[in-house]
């Protein structure tokens, strides 16, 4: 179940591929406000946190996402800094169907909403809704590498893996 949920979490959560050729975004740390909402049930979530980043940790997690083997993804320029991605994810024992939006409003600036399905249920969740949106605020704090992320309630949590 483990790489259901991190494929998961990828599929949500990854900024749109470079195959659609979005603008970089500003390199530094940056704020999250999030809203999901997991059914059955309607359970609804807000979080924020914030993420430190810079191109390569950017280039590696679009990498990521591009280069799943698990699954087919499309992603498509509309125009106007908007992106449009879709998603089939097949992991042992689960199907993945996503799709979301990005509008890039500036390189500081963005806005995500995606919507997947869990066939069958992971965690009794079939469905999930996230928006999320992203904001520069400024430089890194020194204890910070691009992909850590410092959590709302103060624990930082240490990202493992390459782009920094």
């Amino acid at each position: 179940m483990n790489k259901v949920l991190l494929v998961s979490a990828a599929v949500l959560a990854l900024a749109v591929a470079r195959a659609a050729d979005p603008p970089p975004l500003k390199e530094g740390l940056w704020e999250i406000h999030g809203h999901s909402v997991e059914n059955p049930g309607g359970k609804e979530t807000d979080f924020t946190y914030r993420l430190c980043r810079n191109h390569a940790f950017d280039n590696a997690m679009n990498a990521q996402a591009k280069n799943a083997k698990e699954c087919n993804t499309s992603f498509d320029d509309q125009g106007g800094g908007k992106y449009a991605s879709a998603s089939t994810c097949l992991v042992p024992g689960t199907a993945i169907v996503s799709k979301g939006t990005y509008t890039y409003e500036s390189a500081t600036s963005v806005r995500s909403e995606s919507h997947a399905t869990y066939t069958p249920a992971v965690h009794g969740k079939s469905e999930e809704t996230i928006t999320e949106d992203q904001k520069y605020v400024g430089r890194c704090p020194s204890n910070m590498k691009p992909g850590d992320r410092l959590m709302s309630d103060g624990t930082l949590q240490h990202f493992v893996g390459g782009g920094g």
